[in-house]
């Protein structure tokens, strides 16, 4: 009896051990278990991050929809409501019928039943049907449409990232679901409990160091060149050359990311500023001139070249763009002018291994590390398969093939002070609630290229450009201006097209102190002249004057005067006409459009103020009472 006694005792001492067990230490753990059994989710869907540009343009925002979610169990008349549902949806009532008797605790409707109307919604809310619940879902808007529709990329119909920074930053921008809670027995119908309420958390705001402004410049221009050109493709990259940071970036043809399903995989694949690989031409030069002076080849005001035409390496004969040549030229002259020969000169005073040492230090060969999906690497030639021609023509930017990023990258390195930086295109994350930063990036160096007394011959340089030589229609009067044409003959199947040439031009902002470096490529532009001074160089003046404003950049002194040729377009200084009446003002402002506004007979206020320089034919306004 003692031994069945103690038994007992121990049996009842593991009961109560196990029940203090259950009801205090694992108590939290199976409540929860039970209440997932008898509890069910009406989901609420959390409202995706948003997306600004470096002063808080929302590039990506969310609209508020509703979906339609069934509770099976709950409808108690299965072929009436899926009839009903099916009208108001305008799909087969089979559709619905499959949805309603399907064996699951919660379904939703999908994707008959996904992003409702107000006014559809409002329909099925009116129906008070037992089991059909409307909830909130959040969509993804793009308030600018097609603007960076690469970049920013898109999203799929459950808000996932499917491209471009949506999918890059996805696990920040994603936040995390809701739902209302309430209770239901083993059938399924609700029991008298009350519902639970948990509220969704929005994902984290991504900050850009896009410039909405430059941004809507190189948007409009690119739309412009397209219409007047209609080229294969076109392209625009600004960068912060001091930085690193990504002011605008956008290329033709681009899409809407709200409606991607009605485009090819190509089309919304290839961001092309740093997907797209050729032969950059002579953009490509500025590292020939910035290694050769960095190694003391060259002396671009004393040293000269005799220009023929053409110059001869090995078996290959290499021509000049100029038919007959420059004759004599000082190398400065060699840059404005673009010259090939001179060019490949300076490549063999450097040598295979100098050069290809500098092509390798700005960049080029490999991936810049932007924080972007599918960046390319270009192609170079391999230094033992250089001889005399591939260096030769590598010195003047053809048998290469670079991507619109390295270009960017490395000029900006150029004329920065001959440090190479790291481009970005986020700025910051935030917390939604407090705009806590969660993740910052910063500039970062990647190594010194040249010196600054370097660099500030080949801004010097750049500046000649586009005062004396092929990029006089970039010229901006008051402002410091340098930059580079290219004109580079495309390849097919290892051969080079007739007629069919990318672009470019590749600008500095002031050209003395660098705030800015555009980039503007385009693909094979038809009936129009293909010199990238030509058709590009206005396209890039256009966004630079756009970036004047964007970034308060203010005139400067000690530039070079243009040299206007027979070609260029007259221009007139634009002279104080305020206090004079409106037909003297008319008479001083001859040559130009005048636009008068008001009806008073004197002026007020002029626009543009005097002393503006203005194209001959262009509309100055002036303002009477």
């Amino acid at each position: 009896m003692k031994f069945i006694l103690i038994a007992i005792i121990f049996i009842f001492i593991v009961i109560i051990a196990k029940v203090f067990y259950i009801q205090v230490i694992d108590y939290k753990k199976l409540n929860k278990s039970a209440s997932d059994l008898w509890s069910r989710n009406l989901p609420i869907k959390a409202d995706r991050g948003l997306i600004y540009d470096r002063n808080g343009v929302v590039m990506a925002d969310n609209i508020t929809t509703t979906s339609l979610v069934l509770i099976p169990n709950q409808i108690k008349d299965k072929e009436k409501t899926a009839k009903k549902l099916a009208n108001i949806l305008e799909v087969d009532t089979s559709v619905m019928l499959k949805h309603v008797n399907k064996k699951t605790s919660i379904e939703r409707v999908h994707p008959e039943g996904r992003r409702l109307s107000y006014e559809t919604a409002d329909k099925i809310k009116d129906l008070n049907l037992p089991g059909v619940f409307l909830v909130k879902e959040s969509k993804r808007y793009y308030p600018f449409d097609t603007f960076m529709s690469h970049t920013l990329g898109f999203v799929g119909i459950d808000n996932q990232g499917l491209s471009g920074l949506e999918l890059e930053y996805d696990k920040y921008l994603t936040g995390k679901d809701g739902a209302i809670k309430y209770y239901s027995d083993a059938k399924g119908n609700k029991l008298k409990l009350n519902e639970v309420y948990e509220q969704p958390q929005s994902g984290m705001n991504v900050s850009l160091t896009i410039n909405y402004e430059i941004q809507e410049a190189v948007e409009r221009e690119l739309d412009n060149a397209v219409t007047k050109f209609n080229p294969d493709n076109a392209l625009a990259l600004v960068m912060d050359p001091n930085s690193g940071e990504i002011l605008a970036i956008s290329s033709r043809p681009n899409y809407s990311p709200t409606n991607y399903k009605d485009y090819t995989n190509e089309e919304i694949n290839r961001n092309l500023p740093i997907w797209a690989t050729y032969e950059p031409g002579s953009t490509f030069k500025i590292i020939t001139l910035a290694g050769a002076l960095e190694e003391g080849k060259v002396n671009l005001a004393k040293d000269t070249y005799y220009d023929s035409g053409s110059i001869k390496v090995e078996n290959a004969t290499i021509h000049c763009w100029k038919h007959g040549g420059h004759g004599a030229e000082t190398f400065m002259q060699v840059v404005e002018n673009s010259c090939n020969p001179g060019f490949v000169v300076l490549g063999q005073r450097l040598g295979k291994n100098t050069l290809f040492n500098y092509i390798n230090k700005f960049g080029f060969g490999k991936k810049t590390g932007i924080d972007l999906n599918g960046e390319s690497t270009g192609i170079l030639f391999p230094l033992d398969k250089v001889g005399p021609v591939e260096l030769a023509t590598t010195a003047f930017g053809q048998g290469v093939s670079v991507t619109p990023i390295q270009q960017v990258t490395a000029v900006s390195a150029a004329v920065n002070g001959g440090i190479l930086y790291k481009p970005y295109i986020v700025k910051s994350i935030n917390e939604p609630e407090t705009n806590t930063v969660i993740k910052e990036n910063k500039k970062t160096v990647v190594r010194k290229v040249i010196s600054e007394e370097t660099s500030a011959k080949v801004r010097d340089a750049l500046e000649h450009v586009v005062a004396y030589g092929s990029g006089r229609t970039s010229y901006i009067e008051g402002y410091r201006v340098g930059g580079k044409t290219g004109t580079a003959q495309k390849v097919e199947n290892g051969r080079y097209l007739d007629n069919n040439y990318i672009l470019s031009f590749i600008g500095v902002m002031p050209a003395n102190n660098p705030e800015v470096v555009v980039y503007v490529a385009i693909d094979n532009p038809k009936g129009v002249v293909q010199y990238g001074g030509v058709t590009v160089g206005p396209i890039a003046k256009n966004i630079l004057t756009d970036c004047i404003s964007a970034l308060n950049i203010k005139k400067q002194d000690g530039g070079y005067p243009k040299k206007y040729v027979y070609t260029d377009p007259k221009t007139n200084t634009v002279t104080d006409v305020t206090g004079m009446t409106v037909n003297e003002a008319k008479k001083s402002l001859k040559g130009f459009n005048v636009d008068t506004q008001g009806n008073g007979n004197t002026v007020l206020y002029q626009s543009p103020e005097a002393g503006t320089t203005l194209e001959e034919g262009e509309t100055v306004r002036i303002f009477t009472s």
